[in-house]
């Protein structure tokens, strides 16, 4: 005789952390959170789902939002709205967490090191991006259709992409941070700056 109790029904762990969620957070912070990670337009009720909560409410939420510049509309095919991430929100956020973590004149150094590294890149492959050497690449291989074509390593493709994208936060991040010297000039000082 087997004296063993069937276990207990395993609880959905996901379910639980759900929940905890939603008891912990309002709506609007369960839909901005939602939000902060969506970057294919989507509509409000596939937002409501994911933050748990009404459509209606997730609408509004996402209108305040779009209001204050953290997400972009654009119009669904039915003629409903379909909502996103900024991209502006989305680069002042990274911005702003570069200037949390690098100071000034490093910063500078480093934009000054991407910048090398993106003309070692341009000069290496003769043109001045990625996709201009994706395109090249193509255009040789159709002229030269029976010879051996150099293979480009994918890897230096998304380093360059990846670059280039830092260097663009990289000098958001100094953008603002100079700009700020002038809103809150305790802030930042001024030797901190460098001339635009």
């Amino acid at each position: 005789m087997n004296d063993r109790h069937p276990p207990e029904e395993f609880a959905d762990v996901n379910e639980a952390v759900k929940e905890d969620w939603v008891s912990e957070t309002t709506p609007y912070q369960r839909i901005r959170q939602v939000i902060a990670h969506t970057y294919s337009a989507v509509s409000a009720g596939s937002v409501a789902d994911d933050a748990r909560t009404a459509p209606k409410t997730a609408r509004k939420h996402l209108n305040t939002l779009a209001d204050e510049g953290f997400v972009e509309t654009t119009a669904g095919e039915h003629g409903g709205t379909l909502y996103r991430r900024s991209p502006e929100s989305l680069v002042v956020e990274q911005a702003t967490d570069i200037l949390n973590h690098v100071s000034t004149d490093e910063l500078i150094t480093r934009i000054q090191e991407m910048r090398e590294q993106l003309t070692e890149y341009q000069t290496e492959f003769g043109v001045d991006s990625p996709e201009e050497l994706a395109v090249d690449r193509a255009n040789r291989a159709l002229a030269e259709s029976g010879s051996q074509q150099e293979e480009i390593d994918p890897e230096t493709i998304r380093e360059w992409k990846t670059l280039r994208r830092n260097l663009a936060f990289a000098n958001a991040a100094l953008s603002i941070g100079n700009a700020e010297q002038f809103v809150d000039g305790n802030r930042r000082s001024t030797g901190d700056s460098v001339p635009a």
